[in-house]
């Protein structure tokens, strides 16, 4: 007989294994709660539509979300919505399976966007922006035709860096992913409850909530993608650098428009002398201000060894 793969968890690590896994549930339940507040994104009454892909990110929303529902001062509802998108080998039972098993009111629109890429985009291009725009679209309408308040849609802290980053460096704007957005068809309010979640969180509760997770097909095997390429510098910089991604996500709700160069963000062309001292005025001969918690490993020199 062939002895087990793997042997089973003492006494000993099975309670740590439970107060890791607690202490981790605590945390992204807090960081979302917080998210909400800070951003108005739920408010009494509201309908939303939890976008459900059968990607990590999306089933920790839904599961963070319900959990909130029960413990929330206010009264809200809930909708999961799936669009099966076509794609060959999609296994289209598994999420109607697991969102009937939690009791959550669900909805799965059948639209085959998977030709339409397939036929537009060429062999060994990238498909994300195209199926992105589509699926938006079709969100859109069904969010209207269930009477949904909100779009909750799964992106969390590390995508929206990516974002900032891809935006500079392929598309010259300094732009990231809001947390709460009014949609391109201004007829919805598009939220983003785990704005402050780290992507490895997330992934340690998908493997805690055993999570049936679909692959995407349609993309996941293209290895160049622009946002993959930025990912891995982010996670270069979060292993070589501590604390820097931190530091940079708190920067993006610490802007200064008076210190860049956007003319239709601020005045520079009035801009005139007072006389008066301003603490905000240019200090750009004085030393940068670094935060005096700054973790030493930080290296802004950032010289290579």
């Amino acid at each position: 007989m062939n002895a087990p793969l793997t042997k089973p968890l003492t006494a000993r690590q099975a309670q740590k294994s439970a107060f890791e896994a607690n202490k981790l549930a605590k945390r992204l339940r807090r960081e979302v709660g917080q998210a909400i507040a800070d951003f108005n994104m739920i408010e009494a009454g509201d309908k939303v539509m939890v976008c459900l892909s059968g990607g990590k990110d999306s089933f920790a929303l839904l599961d963070i979300l319900l959990f909130l529902r029960e413990h929330a001062p206010i009264a809200f509802d809930i909708v999961a919505v799936n669009l099966d998108q076509k794609q060959p080998g999609f296994p289209a039972e598994v999420l109607p399976d697991y969102l009937r098993s939690i009791d959550v009111p669900f909805h799965i629109e059948n639209e085959d966007t998977y030709s339409i890429v397939k036929r537009v985009i060429p062999e060994g291009k990238t498909t994300c922006s195209l199926c992105s725009r589509l699926r938006r679209g079709v969100l859109y309408r069904v969010a209207g035709e269930l009477g949904a308040t909100r779009i909750a849609l799964g992106h969390h802290r590390d995508d929206i860096l990516q974002t900032l980053f891809l935006n500079m460096f392929f598309g010259g704007k300094l732009k990231s992913m809001p947390p709460k957005l009014v949609s391109d068809d201004g007829r919805n309010i598009v939220i983003r409850p785990l704005a402050y979640c780290r992507e490895r969180d997330l992934e340690a509760w998908a493997a805690e909530r055993a999570f049936p997770i679909i692959p995407c097909n349609l993309c996941g095997s293209q290895p160049n993608l622009q946002r993959q390429q930025v990912k891995q510098m982010l996670n270069d910089w979060d292993k070589r650098f501590p604390g820097r991604i931190e530091t940079m996500f708190r920067s993006l709700a610490n802007v200064v428009p008076s210190h860049l160069l956007d003319a239709r963000l601020f005045d520079f062309a009035g801009l005139k002398a007072s006389g008066t001292p301003d603490p905000e005025g240019d200090i750009a001969f004085d030393a940068p201000e670094l935060p005096a918690d700054l973790p030493q490993a930080v290296n802004f020199q950032d010289r290579e060894s």
